[in-house]
Order: structure tokens, then sequence, then C-alpha cells
């Protein structure tokens, strides 16, 4: 699990065809001595599977699944990439819970600065299958990094990004066009399913706990 709070921005060097997979080689400082052949890394909000790992790289292996269907389609070498370490179990819980598995590709529209600010406006175009669960004021993942929902007119999700969020991800690095990973609050998500859950013979009611004496 993670929490959206990028720790470190590594630098995609080399991406590789490995069959019907492709293998992306990143470079980082600080992100690659604390890993372990096997661990799990987000890369842009993604859950990779941290590979021959080096002092100051490692790499991770992509199923054509993960190529298409997220903002790996875009990832050339030199591309920027969000990382992030699973959260420890004794760790502080600083975002909102991150399961870096995507549930859609949105598109950026603009990363705009505030009028006699420094903070930005981060316009983004969300999928329906995302939109649903997006609220104002709610948690949304952007290239796995925690952000909160400060607009939302249709499919055009706007968030104020202040000048930290900026120069600590890969947001700044991104085009107008550009697809973005997304993933909504994964409470949204479970609220949903149980609300559309029929009720059985076997739940309780309470006509049959006045019954029982309650």
């Amino acid at each position: 699990m993670f929490t959206g709070i990028i720790e470190e921005v590594g630098k995609v060097v080399r991406i590789q065809q490995r069959g019907e997979n492709r293998r992306i080689t990143v470079e980082a400082k600080k992100t690659p001595p604390q890993l372990g052949t096997g661990d799990s890394v987000a890369v842009s909000g993604v859950c990779l599977t941290a590979l021959d790992i080096k002092s100051e790289s490692f790499s991770a292996d992509l199923a054509p699944e993960t190529w298409e269907r997220t903002s790996f389609s875009r990832i050339r070498e030199g591309a920027l990439v969000n990382l992030e370490l699973p959260m420890k179990a004794d760790g502080r819980f600083g975002g909102h819970i991150v399961q870096g598995h995507v549930d859609g590709v949105g598109r950026l529209i603009e990363l705009e600065r505030i009028a006699d600010s420094e903070n930005w406006w981060l316009h983004i175009e969300i999928p329906s299958e995302i939109e649903k669960y997006t609220v104002f004021k709610g948690s949304i993942s952007i290239e796995g990094v925690s952000l909160t929902v400060a607009k939302l007119e249709g499919n055009r999700c706007t968030i104020a990004v202040i000048p930290h969020t900026v120069e600590m991800t890969n947001l700044g690095s991104l085009k107008p066009g550009d697809p973005v990973n997304l993933e909504a609050d994964l409470i949204a998500k479970y609220v949903e399913k149980m609300m559309r859950r029929e009720p059985t013979e076997s739940a309780l009611t309470i006509e049959e706990l006045v019954r029982q004496g309650f």
C-alpha cells in the first residue's frame, strides 16, 4: 500500500523490448538503496516489481496491459517519473490510501499559474469511470500523487497545486494532452459496491430484532 506522498523523482534512462514485455530502467539516488529484488515500488502511480537493482538505478518489467492502459504509453527515455516506496507498518499516513492500481488514464488539459499567486491550477480531463468516484474536496491520485479535488465540472477535474508539489513531482514536466495515471479513492469504490449489494434472506430487519426481544 502507498499513500501518494512522492519520495523522489526518477528518470527513465532505458526502455528495452523483451519478448512481449518492456523493461524500463529508472535512475534515482534515494530509492534504489532501499529496494531488494522483488520489492514493490510505485512508479508514477503504478505498483511495479523492482529488478536488476544497482546503486543508483533499478529496472521493472511492464506487461503489454500495463504499457497500454497507463501513462507509460507516452514514456520515452529521459521522461521523469514519480517514485514512492510502500508504506511501512509503523509509518505515518501522510496522504490517502493508494494501491498502485491504475483505474483509468486522464489527460492533462493545463497546468495554469493562479493569478497573483505562487500556486497553480492543475486541470485534468478524467474518464467517466473515474468521474463517478470523484467528489469536491475528495482525494484522487494523479501520477501517483495524492491530491485534493478543488473543482469538478463534468469530466474536468481541477486541483490546486502548491509550488512544493510541482517541484517535487513530475507534474511540471508534463505537456497538455499527455496521459496521466489516475487512481480513484478506494473507499468510494467499496461504498459503491456495498450500496449495490442486494439484501439477503438472512439479513436482519427491525421487525426480526423486535420479534426476538431486542
